[in-house]
């Protein structure tokens, strides 16, 4: 027998006067609130309830049990008011994972207005371009630029990344602009180490899409640095908006072949599980999707 269950009962009885209007009160069978009380009683040792044919009155000592229950179930039921609404609000540690560069380019100038909007939460950001493993390593959230996210992972798009095929004016101007994208064979191309298609660049264009295997004299496994290298004039870069729009737009890097393009890339907010979605992980997402990223 469910000890709060059971006070419930005895105080619907003793307020209703009867049986009968209890169990219609709480929608239970007159049976069913009768074996509660004789339970209680039992369990107690003692009549807490006078019976008579017109009405059902509590004894003395039913009673002081009635006023202990009102004391006992007010208490409770503010303590379980109290922890619902302190689950509905963002708080303690949110540990989450994201690439390097989308981490400095769109995370970090968000961080001051997530905290500035939900205090109790403290922000605990790791940046690897390296997939890990959220349940193992103990992340609440990650950031993934993928096209298919993990089936085993619940995934929120947040949008997606435009991929730029760029170059620095002063090695176009030394290598020449290449017109085609077999023509990229016979250039310095620029690998990100974790590139899903490797050596193999695809770009759709006015002709279809087209496929054709590149090589270069640097590999590296961070964005910043391929976008560094390519300001430089080592080579060329297909590399995410979000990396080279701001040498782009200054004049820094030039589009390579703009009449043809990479199929953008979608960003995700990834967590483990649906049930039981921690408010401050709710939170983070809802944070990057108002702010448009």
């Amino acid at each position: 027998m469910d000890t709060l269950d059971a006070m419930r009962v005895f105080v619907a009885v003793v307020e209703r006067n009867g049986f009968s209007a209890a169990a219609e009160a709480l929608g239970m069978s007159t049976a069913g609130v009768t074996r509660q009380i004789a339970a209680l009683e039992k369990r107690l040792s003692t009549r807490l309830l006078n019976r008579t044919t017109r009405r059902v009155s509590p004894t003395t000592t039913g009673a002081a049990y009635y006023d202990q229950c009102l004391r006992l179930l007010a208490e409770f039921d503010a303590l379980e008011a109290s922890i619902g609404a302190q689950a509905l609000v963002p708080s303690g540690t949110l540990r989450i994972n994201a690439p390097v560069s989308y981490g400095i380019a769109r995370l970090g100038p968000l961080l001051a207005s997530y905290r500035a909007a939900h205090p109790q939460v403290e922000l605990d950001l790791s940046l690897s371009d390296r997939l890990v493993d959220m349940v193992e390593e103990g992340y609440d959230l990650a950031i993934r630029i993928t096209r298919s996210p993990h089936p085993s992972l619940i995934a929120r798009r947040l949008g997606e990344a435009q991929i730029r095929l760029c170059a620095s004016p002063a090695y176009l101007a030394q290598r020449g602009h290449p017109t085609h994208p077999q023509e990229l064979a016979a250039h310095d191309c620029l690998g990100y180490s974790y590139w899903t298609g490797g050596d193999q660049w695809t770009l759709r264009g006015p002709g279809g899409e087209a496929s054709v295997a590149v090589s270069g004299s640097l590999r590296v496994n961070n964005g910043d640095v391929l976008r560094e290298a390519a300001i430089a004039g080592l080579g060329i870069i297909l590399q995410p908006d979000f990396l080279v729009e701001q040498a782009l737009a200054d004049g820094r890097l030039q589009p390579v072949l703009p009449g043809w393009d990479v199929p953008p890339i979608g960003i995700y907010a990834v967590y483990a599980s649906r049930s039981h979605l921690a408010p401050k992980v709710r939170s983070f997402i809802d944070h990057l999707l108002d702010a448009g990223l």
